[in-house]
């Protein structure tokens, strides 16, 4: 077939890890899992131009069809025809490193190669209570507790709300919801929207936030998701936002959800082609709109359990899924959003951590850019606080394994093995006291009490200590309040929403 031959590689640079300084003498290994072969990896790419030329893409909006015709596509109705030649170019286009600022700058996000983030996911309808520990539905305050917990977890890199907010009109529970986690945290945040009219909404908030257009063109400070529809479509309100922000050059997440056995293939290979062809359409639309504008690939991939008809958020196969799927974004010199610390039980127990830890754990072995969902249980359809703390935990141990070996003269320690001789003991050693902070994790929520000592602490489970910290963050944490004329400006935002939803209005 001609999709075999090798003008159809991928343009972009292969994603490398981090680099040594020349000449030292410090060698630093970093754990990192492969699933798939280089030959493996060549047909899936090639299967998925395959797909997008042959089979084509669903576009739904009038614009982004009449880029892809002038681009080159072939457009027969909403149907587009993408040649390999425009995913070649798209690829050599889209940027490889990128900043997402952040209010506090120690804070910002730098994706490039070799970093891993966490965070939560969106638009759950139901949340587990602080208070009361009972499922409910989620309410506008729920977003501003939530970007504080978040504010406040080491190991929490970025911010979504873990729900939708339902006490508000619902046509502008997404501009709420933006509005109450920028004035609860100095992360950045990851934003959605219903609407273009809402995401036109949330970037001139994020304007306001940055103090101008000029200055937000410069540092932005969210990153924009936005969702093609499995199989192969993408619809008039995701198309939209894609042209929006790729115009605006706001960082873009456009990732699908294909749901293997559903609306994808059965197989898993089969779900990666599905899932970066839908990736990868959104990805040419944005690079001929504006070259250069950030764009991260990927998705949530995993299956349908055939005996509850429910997408598994906690099946081995979207932690292998998505480990593949990274592979194929790196391959492809692309940043990946994938999913992790995330499960199918219906509370924080025992499944949960077991389902949280295998997937943040191969997400981040996977080296994944963007790892999102982070506090999901119940198959996503509700925000747990309590399984956030804990995830951060979890995350915490799996950055250790990812910071990998060092080795140089003072790590080998070979004086001070002689130094110490045969049946000596370290625990005096200078050597002990200089490294062992930093080569030692220590636990915040994980016991390693002796017996005794747990059993006169009052023999607290993982779940108590956790929430014991949640609550300590509730009552002491706060993010820095926004500048006056930020604060003013989303205030302003909103009023002229509500009047505008108000007239609409029957």
């Amino acid at each position: 077939m001609r999709y075999l031959s090798s003008c159809h590689r991928p343009a972009a640079r292969k994603r490398q890890g981090p680099t040594l300084p020349e000449g030292g003498k410090m060698s630093l290994a970093r754990p990192q899992l492969t699933i798939l072969s280089e030959d493996q990896r060549r047909q899936i790419y090639l299967s998925m131009l395959e797909v997008l030329e042959r089979t084509g893409v669903e576009v739904a909006e009038e614009e982004a069809l009449q880029v892809l015709r002038h681009g080159g596509a072939t457009v027969q109705g909403t149907r587009a025809f993408i040649p390999p030649h425009m995913v070649k170019a798209a690829l050599a286009s889209a940027p490889p490193r990128f900043t997402v600022h952040a209010r506090d700058a120690g804070k910002s996000l730098r994706i490039e190669p070799g970093r891993v983030y966490y965070g939560p996911g969106p638009t759950c309808p139901y949340f587990v209570d602080v208070s009361t520990g009972q499922r409910r539905r989620y309410v506008r305050h729920d977003a501003a507790t939530t970007a504080r917990v978040c504010d406040a977890l080491d190991n929490i890199d970025f911010v979504m709300s873990l729900g939708a907010i339902s006490d508000v009109r619902q046509s502008m529970c997404d501009v709420y919801e933006f509005a109450e986690m920028a004035a609860n945290t100095v992360k950045p945040i990851v934003a959605w929207s219903f609407t273009l009219e809402s995401c036109e909404e949330i970037h001139r908030m994020a304007i306001a936030i940055a103090g101008g257009e000029e200055e937000f063109s410069r540092r932005p400070n969210f990153i924009f998701y936005a969702e093609p529809l499995s199989p192969l479509a993408s619809n008039k309100e995701a198309a939209q936002k894609l042209v929006y922000c790729s115009r605006h050059r706001i960082p873009l997440v456009y990732t699908p959800c294909p749901i293997a056995g559903a609306t994808a293939p059965a197989t898993l290979a089969g779900v990666l082609v599905n899932a970066l062809a839908e990736s990868i359409h959104g990805l040419v639309i944005s690079q001929l709109l504006q070259p250069g504008t950030p764009f991260v690939a990927g998705g949530v991939v995993s299956i349908m359990d055939m005996a509850e008809t429910v997408l598994s958020y906690g099946a081995p196969e979207l932690s292998l899924l998505s480990a593949a799927l990274s592979e194929m974004c790196h391959f492809l010199g692309l940043p990946m959003w994938s999913t992790a610390g995330c499960t199918d039980s219906k509370l924080m127990d025992e499944q949960a951590a077991v389902e949280s830890a295998v997937s943040v754990a191969m997400a981040g072995l996977s080296g994944a850019d963007l790892v999102h969902d982070v506090g999901f249980i119940e198959s996503a359809m509700t925000g747990s606080l309590d399984m956030l703390v804990v995830s951060d935990e979890i995350i915490a141990m799996a950055r250790r394994i990812l910071r990998g070996f060092e080795v140089d003269d003072a790590t080998l320690a070979t004086e001070v093995i002689s130094e110490v001789g045969p049946a000596g003991q370290f625990l005096d050693h200078r050597h002990t006291a200089e490294r062992f902070r930093r080569e030692f994790w220590f636990p915040r929520l994980m016991d390693r009490s002796r017996y005794d000592s747990w059993n006169a602490g009052g023999r607290h489970t993982l779940l108590e200590r956790a929430r014991e910290r949640l609550s300590r963050i509730l009552a002491e944490h706060h993010a820095p309040q926004l500048p006056a004329r930020a604060a003013e400006a989303i205030g302003s935002i909103l009023a002229e929403r509500e009047k505008k939803e108000a007239k609409a209005a029957p």
